[in-house]
């Protein structure tokens, strides 16, 4: 199944309608079964669906390693992802039975990113970037968003490893992108405790949450934080930065993995 979807439109210019082929993202519900059993149900840009899924349950408790995976699959022409694996049950059966939506673009279920599942990965180490280097890597962020480029309605996760290694991904919803990116991290086996996150969107609290998660200790946006996505960031010592441009950047929380010339 293709991404992507051509849409015959009419554009105006110089007061004239003028007929032209637009492109479309395509959305799907992206429906995910372990060990046989639906767990999830997302709506989800058709690209990277098994890298979603896995990233997907591991932000939720469902999968602690993606060595724990058995078999992955891609069924129904891309709308279905069936994993075997050993999960925990519990946490499958607390998502099945008190998910809520959450507030990112498009619609997904939560129940186990809260305070309590992540106390105990409150971020500590001293991984620290340059600030030139961050503002570098977010002006040519645009140039990783193939899909956004060709529809302007997708969001763009990118983590981008100690070393120069990274993982990109794109969707309708900011949330999935978080999850497909770092789900291509882990099936490789890459250790994100030295890495930085850059999303295209807002800094909202299950975004912030998920880095938690994942051991990512910088998550950096374009845009803003929401206040619950500052609070979340603080308390578990991970840096956020938002408005990051060429030359500028804030810095909510823990500007100590921030360096500057100031600092050498």
């Amino acid at each position: 199944m293709e991404p992507i979807q051509p849409y015959s439109s009419v554009k105006i210019r110089q007061g004239q309608k003028i007929p032209f082929e637009d492109t479309l993202i395509r959305e799907i519900k992206l429906t995910i079964t372990v060990n046989g059993e639906t767990i999830a149900a997302l709506m989800a840009t058709p690209v990277d669906q098994e890298a979603l899924a896995i990233g997907y349950l591991m932000s939720e408790n469902i999968l602690a390693q993606a060595s724990d995976v058995s078999d992955v699959s891609l069924e129904e022409e891309g709308a279905r992802v069936a994993i075997m694996a050993t999960i925990d049950e519990e946490a499958a059966r607390k998502l099945n039975a008190e998910g809520v939506v959450i507030s990112g673009c498009g619609r997904s279920t939560t129940a186990n990113i809260d305070p309590e599942a992540i106390r105990a990965r409150t971020l500590t180490t001293a991984y620290a970037r340059p600030a030139v280097w961050i503002s570098e890597m977010m002006e040519g962020f645009e140039d990783h968003c193939r899909l956004y480029r060709q529809t302007g309605s997708v969001h763009t996760a990118m983590l981008a490893l100690e070393g120069g290694a990274t993982f990109v991904a794109e969707d309708i919803a900011q949330h999935n992108t978080v999850d497909k990116a770092i789900g291509k991290a882990r099936l490789v086996g890459a250790d994100t405790t030295r890495s930085v996150l850059f999303v295209s969107g807002r800094l909202s609290s299950e975004m912030v949450a998920k880095a938690v998660m994942h051991a990512i200790p910088i998550v950096v946006s374009r845009t803003a934080s929401t206040g619950l996505g500052v609070e979340i960031a603080d308390t578990f010592g991970l840096t956020l930065v938002g408005f990051a441009r060429k030359g500028s950047m804030n810095i909510y929380t823990h500007d100590h993995r921030i360096t500057t010339e100031e600092d050498a």
